[in-house]
């Protein structure tokens, strides 16, 4: 080298060693701390991947979370409502026994009375105590709010679920395309017919025979139809020139069967003396709603309510009504949005919610009520304990299907949505030990070598010095 002032190959060497000794410390640095991508220069692209990945894996391990709180939620109200569930069985029993007065003395059905009202107490006590973290679950805390429910056009709403948007509320339009029915068969004439006749009257709730004498007027014949309806499910109607008899209940399930057993007695409508009802055509906000007779039930994947159409609105109309708040939510996504909120309605159990306003109420069959052992009304009172009974039935089974379908089947999808995202994000962002260990070992040879090349760089202006010799 015949040049001093510029060293050429040194400034190479030193090149050469800077751009090592960097890729040296970037395979020290991935191997400390495991990641390929400790900041936005070592992959931009990836980095955004990444940081991604690991917002909706928070989002997920938290989904999860409160799944498994909303579960715990859940089994605490059901483990309430099984409680009360079991208490409705004593009643059943105590209503029962009660009903055998021809072997009771009036001591008993006093005794009996007296475990009622302990009953209905403790029902009381567990629908206001049953609470999670201080928050009551079987009181109606949780019960779904309404406005706009017209008491002369549904009765007993139910709002089981609802999906209802931050600061906004649901219409529901019901809208009555067809009237529910009564089974219904008419006697066209004014008295039985020469010779009297023997008739059977059947309906949903059984059979009765009833002989009638030659002559006897159509409103004698009501009158002992009517006086056998509570075990018949059939009532009668004497009019003009005739004779109107009618299933006591509404919808195709509902029958009345008369037939002739002895003399004549002619009916018209049904087939062979048998007719049905018909259930009510319901359209809610103009899908089609499920009936049975006047009680009307819809299930979508944002609403699902019950309710009863109101006599003076079992005609083709419709009317409107709000759900303005109230649920249970649960944010079972990764993300905070309305299509991955799901929403429970938990009803108060009380006995003064526990019936309903056509049948009355559980609490009516405490000591001095309407429906108290010594009333007299015991059919009632067990028309009533059957609604309870089905109330709480249903709503377990509801709560049950919410934890074992909703919650237990999006937990299990989260599993495998986080375990994919996880290895999403280690493929993007961990450190392959394989590759950056040799990666490592290259790195030290190569910055070896520029260290041994660069030395001898410098030392070769020193050639120069012979020149001057």
């Amino acid at each position: 080298m015949s040049r001093i002032n510029t060293n050429v190959s040194s400034l190479i060497a030193q090149r050469v060693l800077a751009k090592n000794n960097s890729n040296l410390n970037t395979s020290l640095e991935r191997l400390s701390t495991g990641l390929r991508i400790n900041s936005g220069k070592d992959n931009p692209a990836g980095l955004i991947a990444s940081e991604n990945l690991r917002a909706e894996k928070a989002g997920i391990r938290q989904a999860i979370d409160n799944a498994s709180r909303a579960s715990n939620i859940v089994g605490t109200a059901e483990g309430g409502l099984s409680e009360v569930s079991s208490l409705l069985t004593e009643l059943q029993s105590l209503v029962s026994a009660s009903a055998n007065t021809g072997g009771l003395s009036s001591e008993e059905i006093d005794a009996n009375q007296l475990q009622v009202d302990s009953i209905l107490s403790t029902i009381n006590r567990i629908a206001g105590a049953t609470a999670f973290q201080g928050t009551k679950l079987l009181n109606g805390n949780y019960d779904y709010t309404t406005s706009g429910v017209g008491s002369t056009a549904i009765d007993n709403v139910r709002i089981n679920a609802a999906k209802i948007a931050e600061g906004a509320s649901i219409n529901v339009v019901v809208q009555v395309t067809a009237s529910a029915t009564l089974g219904q068969v008419s006697y066209g004439s004014t008295t039985v017919g020469a010779g009297g006749a023997t008739i059977e009257v059947a309906g949903n709730l059984g059979t009765q025979q009833l002989s009638f004498a030659s002559g006897t007027a159509i409103a004698d014949v009501a009158t002992a139809i009517n006086a056998v309806k509570a075990a018949t499910g059939v009532s009668a109607v004497a009019s003009g020139g005739g004779l109107t008899i009618n299933s006591t209940e509404f919808g195709s399930a509902q029958f009345v069967s008369v037939k002739a057993l002895a003399g004549s007695f002619a009916v018209t409508g049904g087939v062979s003396g048998k007719a049905f009802g018909n259930d009510a055509g319901v359209n809610i906000n103009g899908a089609q709603a499920q009936a049975a007779g006047r009680a009307i039930s819809y299930r979508s994947a944002g609403l699902d309510l019950e309710f009863d159409l109101d006599a003076t609105f079992n005609t083709p109309g419709s009317t409107t009504f709000s759900i303005t708040g109230g649920g249970a939510d649960f944010a079972l996504g990764s993300r905070v949005t309305e299509a991955e909120k799901e929403s429970l309605g938990i009803g108060s159990v009380s006995t003064g919610n526990l019936g309903d306003d056509t049948i009355g109420y559980l609490s009516s069959i405490g000591s001095g009520q309407g429906n108290s052992l010594n009333s007299q009304n015991l059919v009632t009172a067990q028309r009533i304990l059957d609604k309870a009974i089905k109330q709480v039935s249903e709503q377990r089974g509801r709560l049950g299907a919410f934890q074992k379908f909703t919650i237990g089947s999006t937990v299990n999808s989260l599993g495998v949505a986080l375990e994919n995202a996880s290895a999403a994000e280690s493929a993007i962002r961990d450190t392959d030990f394989a590759e950056e260990t040799a990666n490592l070992t290259r790195n030290q040879i190569l910055s070896q070598a520029a260290s041994s090349v660069l030395a001898q760089a410098n030392a070769s202006p020193q050639a120069a010095l012979q020149l001057l010799g």
